[in-house]
């Protein structure tokens, strides 16, 4: 039965290679990715060996407690993430529970991270290469580890099963958890400024850190160099208990699982509440404007948009207050205000994929592709140009310089309607392989990863060219320091945001004609 889940895994990957070619260069691209992230490992494993043994046991601890830790993270973080052999899957089936366990545990080393993590596990061997003893013990302390980090990651997945199933907590988690992801690095360098001599505070944190379950099993072959041999029992008992500890979890929430039904959460509506409807014209167009608001608000695959496009542009605030006074930073933040707008204004290059099904709706009442184009920018641009206007104040207050904010206004609406413009064209053209509705709006779903990073990167460089007039016009008035070139940005701004979002409309509202019926079989595919 093992041997059938692991070849069960391989087929089904390889399978999913033949539904798109885009997945495959995805999976090539990832597979060079991880190669190179190997390789970058192993040759500084091996580089590492010619320092001394406490320096070994700093690095490889830390290193490998971060990567068992970063296990125990990302199914958190991405919640509701697509599993090739999903235990649910296998409720009807009669499938002994101790052949499932180490079936799907073998199964989740078929794949880039799980064989870059087993190889670089194993690979800290490399760094006791001048203890051929010490290095033949650091192979099986290796796999331990990445068997470690498997169990760890089936374990917290199944033992949020049941929580995770509630469509409220995969809504308030996902876009919570990713605020410090998205602020990693400022949260790095404050961090950083606060530590003044790592010499001394890390070899303290690692051999702390050695005696937890996250770095026991990593520090075993260092204290056996250093001839501690009752602390490298202990910490290898350790690295068992926690094995253990963890599949005792995994087996016992498994269990519980697979004869309980998931969460399904209310059924309770209340009635009368029109919501949006009620605040726009009954107009196809307002209809729409109305229904894309709506989801801004309640869908997390939206809202999540409205927690990242505001926090995006503080790592460039941030990054101005280390080189800069309170003035630097307001003026980083009025050029930020242009970003952020624009981030939600692109937001709806994946409006008709996000619409899954729905969309039937849009072509069994007719709507014109006019009233479609429309009634989305609506949405998203009172979003947009609320949230820039908001930035380029904050900016010009800070930075007590109110005769830069028409130039900051101007960026914020060429940004939104070349955003809004390009967004229009490119949601008619092409459509992704995004989250399901009331999926986490982290999920990563195979398909055309690699096509959807080059229609971001295009859309990207597109909005960067059509914003150009106006960067210059801002530019030339920091410079010469005329408050006229700040107005004529803003005005520039205006009529060129105006055309910009008008000739989107008008090109994507024709595209949307011919196309509707292929964009509708394109998001049905598959569901």
């Amino acid at each position: 039965m093992v041997a059938h889940l692991l070849s069960l895994k391989i087929t089904l990957l390889r399978n999913s290679l033949k539904r798109s070619p885009w997945q495959l260069v995805g999976l090539i691209f990832a597979g060079l990715y991880g190669l190179g992230i190997l390789g970058i490992s192993l040759v500084g494993l091996a580089v590492l060996g010619t320092a001394d043994p406490e320096l070994i046991r700093t690095v490889v601890t830390l290193a490998g407690a971060a990567l068992i830790l970063g296990w125990l993270i990302i199914p958190v973080l991405a919640s509701g993430l697509d599993m090739t052999l999903e235990p649910a899957r296998f409720v009807t089936f009669a499938i002994p529970e101790k052949s499932m366990l180490v079936g799907l545990a073998l199964a989740s080393f078929i794949g880039i991270p799980g064989i870059i993590t087993l190889i670089v596990s194993v690979g800290t061997a490399v760094a006791w290469w001048q203890s051929p003893a010490i290095a033949l013990v650091a192979v099986p302390c290796g796999i331990l580890a990445a068997l470690t980090c498997i169990l760890a990651s089936r374990a917290i997945t199944a033992a949020s099963t049941s929580l995770a199933s509630s469509r409220r907590f995969k809504d308030v988690s996902g876009i919570l958890l990713v605020i410090p992801l998205i602020l990693m690095g400022p949260i790095i360098g404050t961090i950083s400024a606060g530590m003044r001599d790592f010499s001394e505070f890390l070899p303290a944190l690692g051999a702390t850190v050695a005696w937890t379950p996250l770095g026991a099993i990593w520090a075993v072959p260092a204290d056996l160099a250093s001839g501690h041999l009752v602390s490298a029992g202990a910490k290898f008992l350790i690295a068992l208990a926690t094995m253990a500890v963890l599949a005792w979890i995994w087996k016992t929430s498994l269990a519980r699982a697979l004869v309980t039904p998931a969460f399904a959460g209310s059924l309770k509506r209340t009635g009368g509440k029109l919501g949006f409807f009620a605040r726009f014209p009954g107009t196809p167009t307002g209809a729409v404007a109305a229904r894309s608001l709506t989801y801004w608000i309640r869908d997390p695959r939206y809202s999540a948009s409205l927690v990242i496009a505001p926090l995006l542009p503080l790592i460039f605030v941030f990054v101005a207050g280390q080189n800069g006074g309170l003035a630097t930073m307001g003026n980083v933040v009025g050029f930020a205000a242009s970003f952020a707008a624009f981030m939600v204004a692109w937001s709806i290059s994946s409006d008709v994929s996000y619409d899954s099904t729905a969309f039937a709706l849009h072509l069994a009442t007719g709507v014109s592709g006019r009233a479609d184009r429309t009634g989305r920018v609506i949405a998203a641009g009172l979003l947009a140009l609320s949230l820039g206007v908001v930035y380029a104040s904050v900016g010009a207050a800070l930075a007590d310089n109110w005769s830069s904010w028409p130039a900051m206004i101007g960026l914020v609406l060429v940004a939104a309607g070349a955003g809004l413009g390009l967004a229009s064209v490119f949601s008619s053209r092409f459509t992704l392989n995004v989250p399901l509705p009331g999926e986490s709006p982290l999920k990563s779903k195979p398909g055309n990863n690699f096509f959807s990073v080059l229609v971001q990167l295009v859309g990207f460089a597109g909005a960067g060219i059509l914003t150009v007039p106006v960067v210059a016009l801002v530019v030339i008035g920091a410079v010469v320091n005329q408050p006229v070139f700040s107005w004529l940005a803003l005005a520039a701004g205006i009529i060129l945001g105006c055309a910009y979002l008008l000739l989107g409309i008008r090109l994507g509202a024709a595209q949307y004609e011919r196309r509707a019926p292929e964009l509708l079989q394109a998001v049905s595919a598959d569901r």
